[in-house]
C-alpha cells in the first residue's frame, strides 16, 4: 500500500535526479500532443487533456506503486468518454470520473489490485483492438479535412456520414496528416529516445501556419488555450445522477485499473522491478478524483509514455512528477503556440496510437490460441465496435470467467482418481 516514491527517495542522489529530470522533460514532449489529441477525440476541449496530464499525472507518480509509471489521459478512454459526454454532458463525465476515483480507492484499500489477473487476456485483447478501430475511424474526418455534418458516435452511422462527406476531401489536410505519420514512424525508428511526436506534429503544423494552408488548427476550432489550471469545483451531485452514471463510473474504474496495472507490469519487465498493485489502484483513485475536481478527463497509467520514460532513463517517480510540472510550465508560458497545432497532424498521431494499441505483432499468436479464446476475442472486439464498451466488457468477462471455471473443473476431473476399495 505504500507509495513507491517513499522507498526510492531513501537512496536518491543527484545522478538519479539528473536522469529523472531529462526523462520527465522528454516524456512531457510526448504527452503534450497526445493529451491534446485524446481530449479532442473524446469530444472535450483540448485544455481538458492538459489538465488531466498535469493533475492526474502528478498524483499517479506521487502516490503510485510503480517506479516509472507515467499517467494521464489515454486512448482507451476515448470511446467511453465520448459516449458519456454525448449522453450526459461534460458535467456528467466529471461526476462519473469522480465516482470512479472513489470506487478505485475502495478497491485499493480492499487490496483488489491482484484481481486483474482474473480478467481473461482474450477480453483485454478484444476490447483493446476494438477501441483502436473506433479511435482510427473517429479521426478520418480530421485526417481528410472533411466538412459537413457532425460525425455520430455509432460505428455504422459514422461510416455512412463520412462516405456522404467524401466530396469535401481537403488534399492539403490529407497531405499534412500523412507526412506527420511518416515523420513519427521514421523518428521513432531512427531515434527511439528522441521525442519525435512533438517534433513531427510541430513541423507539419508549422508548415500549415507559415504557408499558410487551408487546414484547421486547434485555435480555429476551439479558440485560445488557457494559461493556468482552473479553480477546483464539484460537479452537480444528486442521488438520481449517481444512479444514472454508476454503470459509466464502473467502466471507467475497471479500465483505469486494468490499463494501469498492465502498464506497471510492462514497466516491471523493462526495469526488472516489482510494482505494488494495490498502491497503484489507490493512486489511480486519487488521480481520477483530482482530475475530476479540476474538470479533467479520466486518467490511468499510459503504456507508451511509461515505456518512453524508461527508454529516456527515468529511474524513480520523480520523472513522472517532472513530466507533469513541465506540461504545466508549457501551459503557463506557451499556450498560444499549442493553438497552431494542425488537426490533421493530431489525427495522424491518434491513428498511429490506435494501431499501436491493437498490438499487431501479437495477431499471429491469436491464431494459435484456444478456439474458445479466439471466439471470446472476436466477440469482445465486435461488441466494442458495434455495441458498447460496457456491454463488451460485461459479456466478455462473464463468458471468460465461465470458460475458465469450466476448464478448471475439467482439469480436476481429469486428475481425479477414485479411491481404492
Amino acid at each position: 500500500m505504500k507509495p513507491k516514491i517513499i522507498t526510492t527517495l531513501k537512496t536518491y542522489d543527484r545522478r538519479q535526479f539528473s536522469d529523472d529530470l531529462l526523462a520527465g522533460m522528454t516524456v512531457a514532449m510526448v504527452a503534450l500532443p497526445l493529451s491534446l489529441a485524446i481530449a479532442i477525440a473524446s469530444g472535450a476541449g483540448p485544455e481538458k487533456g492538459l489538465v488531466t496530464a498535469i493533475v492526474a499525472g502528478f498524483l499517479i507518480s506521487l502516490l503510485g506503486g510503480s517506479r516509472v509509471q507515467i499517467g494521464g489521459p489515454t486512448g482507451a478512454f476515448i470511446v467511453v468518454v465520448y459516449g458519456i459526454i454525448a449522453e450526459h454532458g461534460y458535467d456528467g463525465l466529471v461526476l462519473a470520473t469522480l465516482m470512479a476515483g472513489m470506487i478505485m480507492m475502495i478497491a485499493g484499500y480492499l487490496r483488489a489490485g491482484n484481481l486483474v489477473a482474473f480478467v481473461p487476456e482474450a477480453v483485454i485483447n478484444g476490447f483493446t483492438i476494438g477501441i483502436g478501430v473506433v479511435i482510427a475511424t473517429s479521426q478520418i474526418k480530421d485526417l481528410l479535412g472533411l466538412s459537413g455534418a457532425q460525425v455520430p458516435a455509432e460505428f455504422i452511422a459514422k461510416i455512412e456520414t463520412l462516405w456522404q462527406a467524401r466530396e469535401t476531401l481537403n488534399g492539403f489536410a490529407l497531405g499534412i496528416g500523412l507526412v506527420t505519420m511518416v515523420l513519427i514512424v521514421l523518428l521513432r525508428r531512427l531515434a527511439p529516445r528522441f521525442p519525435g511526436l512533438i517534433v513531427a506534429v510541430g513541423l507539419t503544423s508549422g508548415v500549415v501556419a507559415f504557408a499558410p494552408l487551408p487546414v484547421d488548427t486547434i485555435f480555429s476550432q476551439f479558440g485560445s488555450l488557457p494559461h493556468a489550471l482552473p479553480v477546483p469545483a464539484l460537479p452537480d451531485i444528486s442521488a438520481a445522477r449517481i444512479i444514472e452514471l454508476l454503470p459509466s463510473a464502473l467502466v471507467i474504474a475497471f479500465l483505469a485499473s486494468v490499463e494501469s496495472l498492465l502498464s506497471a507490469m510492462v514497466a516491471d519487465k523493462m526495469i526488472g522491478g516489482h510494482h505494488r498493485p494495490n498502491a497503484e489502484v489507490l493512486a489511480q483513485g486519487f488521480a481520477n478524483i483530482g482530475s475530476a475536481l479540476f474538470g479533467g478527463l479520466p486518467a490511468t497509467g499510459a503504456i507508451a509514455r511509461t515505456a518512453t520514460n524508461v527508454r529516456a532513463g527515468g529511474k524513480t517517480p520523480v520523472a513522472g512528477i517532472v513530466h507533469a510540472l513541465t506540461i504545466l510550465l508549457v501551459m503557463m508560458l506557451a499556450a498560444p503556440l499549442a493553438g497552431y497545432l494542425a488537426m490533421p497532424a493530431l489525427a495522424g498521431l491518434l491513428i498511429l496510437t490506435a494501431w499501436n494499441m491493437s498490438e499487431p505483432h501479437k495477431w499471429r499468436s491469436y491464431l494459435h490460441a484456444r478456439p474458445s479464446d479466439r471466439v471470446l476475442l472476436v466477440l469482445t472486439l465486435v461488441l466494442t465496435v458495434f455495441a458498447d464498451l460496457t456491454v463488451a466488457i460485461g459479456v466478455g468477462v462473464s463468458i471468460g470467467l465461465a470458460l475458465r471455471l469450466r476448464r478448471n473443473n475439467a482439469d480436476m476431473e481429469k486428475d481425479w482418481t477414485p479411491p481404492e476399495r
